[in-house]
């Protein structure tokens, strides 16, 4: 527990934060990568060549801050966070090559600002929020390499099988290359999986989402490929997995993460929505549930560009056929095809039956602008704030 002191210290850095914290972080990826370049391959450096993970990172420093008397309220997010962690193999001794890196970007930045009291008191800060990480991801580590077929770290994989869905999109059917079990996982989870970039010289990592049920000889994954656009060295590694990887090609593959995942527990009433390639951990929920026969109300809702960007239309009308309280919906900005499920145009919430949010859990995922207009659409309908469950791709 922080003391008094320590809590004014690092509370009187929020204007601070709020103003230069992107130039803070800025600064503080610099030092890092040039002290320990290792680091780089932990780093998605995509990411860090939009600017996306300098801005979450601000964004992060800055809530710490300011709840610093009662960070419990963070629980959720630290709890994201380290999920994404311990699928990139982050391990306790990360943790004080990242603080020492941190202090010395904040006395760089701030100047005569950062006294030492300050710089003290972040360090408290810091090592406090550090152990409640390091526990929750020691308990996720532990999770993850106890349970049948589990494991700690990479895995080697073998490609099975790679399919096309859609214009954008493969998924790829990965299976032990050491032929042992395969263990449990959540609907909605994700593994990461390594390429090496030759343009970078590194090795990366990245999150796919899991989109076959549990208890199957496989783990299948969904990458949509990303394409570079004006100089941004985006979609290196989804490239990589789209032209290069092959079926008998061996990945390193992490185990099963992730805390946007189906509340199998309940009887509520669900709305699946999702835009683009945030279908794919929507699949895995359907899977199970039709593995299952649920007998929950669904409502399947997905957004796309055209029928030709349209993934895994077979699988979902597949899956459909097993729940009996299930429909269905896709819109298309262009070219919609003439189905009863398709239409032309954005999805709107105020076609779902009346009342339904009220009751129902809704699972939100896909481009940055779709949730935001959705989550919007979805509390003003009256949809319950906790029934909103959500995962943005990327950096969060």
């Amino acid at each position: 527990m922080l003391d008094d002191t320590t809590r004014a210290l690092v509370k009187a850095t929020v204007p601070t934060l709020a103003t230069h914290g992107e130039a803070l972080t800025r600064h503080f990826y610099q030092r890092l990568f040039s002290h320990h370049p290792m680091l780089k391959e932990v780093f998605n450096q995509g990411h860090q060549h939009t600017g996306s993970q300098q801005q979450a990172l601000a964004a992060a420093v800055l809530a710490y801050a300011q709840h610093i008397d009662d960070p419990s309220a963070l629980h959720p997010a630290l709890l994201h966070i380290a999920h994404k962690h311990v699928s990139l193999g982050i391990r306790p001794e990360h943790y004080p090559l990242v603080g020492q890196q941190l202090l010395a970007a904040m006395s760089d930045v701030m100047g005569d600002a950062a006294t030492p009291e300050l710089l003290a008191a972040w360090g408290a800060a810091y090592a406090q929020l550090a152990e409640v990480l390091i526990d929750l991801e020691r308990t996720l580590y532990a999770q993850a390499a106890q349970q049948a077929g589990g494991w700690s770290g990479a895995r080697s994989m073998r490609v099975r099988r790679k399919t096309p869905h859609g214009e954008a999109i493969c998924s790829f059917e990965l299976v032990p290359a050491d032929g042992g079990p395969l263990p449990h996982y959540r609907p909605g989870q994700y593994v990461s999986v390594s390429q090496w970039v030759p343009s970078w010289g590194l090795q990366q990592w990245r999150q796919y989402s899991l989109v076959g049920a549990a208890g199957g000889d496989c783990l299948e994954i969904g990458v949509k490929r990303e394409r570079p656009q004006g100089g941004c060295p985006m979609g290196q590694v989804s490239t990589a997995l789209h032209e290069r990887v092959q079926e008998g090609d061996v990945l390193a593959v992490s185990a099963p993460a992730g805390d946007f995942v189906l509340h199998e527990d309940r009887s509520t009433p669900l709305l699946l929505l999702s835009g683009g390639v945030g279908i794919t951990p929507m699949m895995s929920m359907l899977a199970h549930l039709a593995a299952t026969r649920s007998p929950r109300e669904l409502h399947f809702w997905h957004a796309c560009q055209s029928p030709r960007h349209q993934a895994f239309a077979a699988e979902v009308q597949a899956h459909l056929a097993h729940l009996p309280n299930a429909h269905w919906r896709v819109a298309f900005e262009a070219d919609a095809p003439a189905e009863p499920w398709a239409q032309a145009g954005r999805l709107n919430v105020g076609d779902l039956p009346p009342g339904l949010l009220a009751r129902a859990d809704v699972y939100l995922c896909g481009p940055l602008g779709f949730m935001a207009a959705q989550r919007e659409a979805l509390l003003a309908a009256g949809l319950p704030s906790e029934q909103l469950h959500q995962e943005s791709f990327g950096v969060g």
